[in-house]
């Protein structure tokens, strides 16, 4: 990541113990941490009324055909990586609206965390144009009762198309991600197996 010191110019900046860059001339050192990134599952049921049914086999979980690298033309969760300024919540919220042009209401005095449920956290080295980034990755479940394609504006630069699939019609092969593949993975044996 560096061939010099950012402080001092110096070539003898190491990288130690895959966690920080540490500069012997000028006692530079930085930390490069992980980036934290989000997913969710949107649950649609096939009937509203069912909601609350611990094993629904009539729902759908939303999809979304990627349209660039790294993975382009498999599956992924709505969600991304977390900005400079917010919160996990926040940053779901926003990858919903910049990929779906859909957000799930919030009900009046209700937070953010009131919607999204955590399901599962995992690393992940996400690749790209030939950099490794490390993420933690947290994936969250919601309901969205009613959802249709037909009610998302997908942001075509990203992705290719969206799609409802029901449990049994998923290929946890056709996954972009590891980390995606085991949320889907948790999700679906918590709720049917």
């Amino acid at each position: 990541m560096f061939k010099y010191c950012p402080s001092c110019s110096s070539e003898k900046i190491s990288f130690n113990e895959g966690k920080f860059f540490r500069c012997p001339d000028c006692d530079f050192i930085y930390f490069h941490n992980i980036a934290a990134a989000n997913g969710c599952l949107i649950i649609v049921p096939d009937n509203p009324a069912q909601l609350s049914s611990d094993n629904n086999h009539n729902e759908r979980i939303l999809f979304l055909v990627r349209n660039r690298e790294p993975g382009k033309g498999k599956l992924d969760l709505p969600g991304g990586f977390v900005d400079v300024g917010e919160g996990i919540f926040e940053g779901l919220y926003r990858e919903m609206k910049e990929e779906l042009n859909w957000t799930p209401p919030v009900p009046e005095g209700g937070s953010l965390c009131d919607i999204f449920k955590l399901l599962a956290s995992f690393s992940n080295v996400y690749k790209y144009k030939n950099i490794d980034y490390n993420t933690c990755d947290m994936y969250f479940t919601i309901q969205a009762p009613g959802l249709k394609i037909e009610d998302l504006q997908i942001e075509e630069d990203e992705i290719k198309s969206a799609v409802l699939l029901k449990p049994e019609e998923i290929d946890l092969e056709k996954l972009a991600f590891t980390s995606t593949r085991k949320a889907v993975e948790v999700y679906l044996n918590k709720k049917f197996k």
